[in-house]
């Protein structure tokens, strides 16, 4: 057991398992041991980064003892990941967030409200002070979502 390293597993309900695993095993590995029949679905992340080669050892992630990695299942990516299971690791660029109506909300809300601002800035006598009110707090809540959804 003296080769033996104990990870967290921590999902996004807070809730945690621990892994018991050997620093030589890989990223597909430990998705296969501990979520058999649903590793397309399961997005690891360590540090920051998305573990997204899955014949990468633990060690040469320099994931030791006591690390935690973040696990998220992916329910709309499961059909696609199914199909192509070798996505991430022939084209890992394309694993990124894929170009859609999702990911084109953001920037044009954040466009929205430069112009918005751009208008209560150069027409200040058209806005009244709940109007202004509204503004700062609708850009405030985007932020707040923008950050949490990209921030991670």
């Amino acid at each position: 057991c003296s080769g033996l390293i104990k990870i967290r597993l921590k999902f996004l309900n807070d809730t945690e398992e621990v892994a018991v695993v050997r620093p030589e095993d890989t990223v597909g590995g430990l998705k296969s041991k501990y979520f058999p029949g649903q590793e397309s679905q399961m997005k690891f992340i360590y540090r920051g980064q998305l573990l997204q080669d899955q014949g990468r050892t633990l060690r040469s992630l320099r994931i030791t003892d006591n690390c935690v990695i973040h696990c998220h299942r992916s329910h709309s990516a499961a059909a696609a990941a199914a199909v192509l299971p070798d996505a991430s690791t022939t084209a890992p660029d394309a694993s990124g967030l894929p170009l859609g109506a999702g990911n084109l909300l953001v920037p044009a809300i954040m466009t929205v409200l430069g112009v918005v601002w751009y208008f209560h800035i150069n027409y200040r006598q058209l806005f009244t002070a709940p109007a202004t009110v509204s503004l700062i707090g609708v850009t405030v809540l985007f932020s707040f979502l923008a950050f949490g959804m990209y921030g991670q």
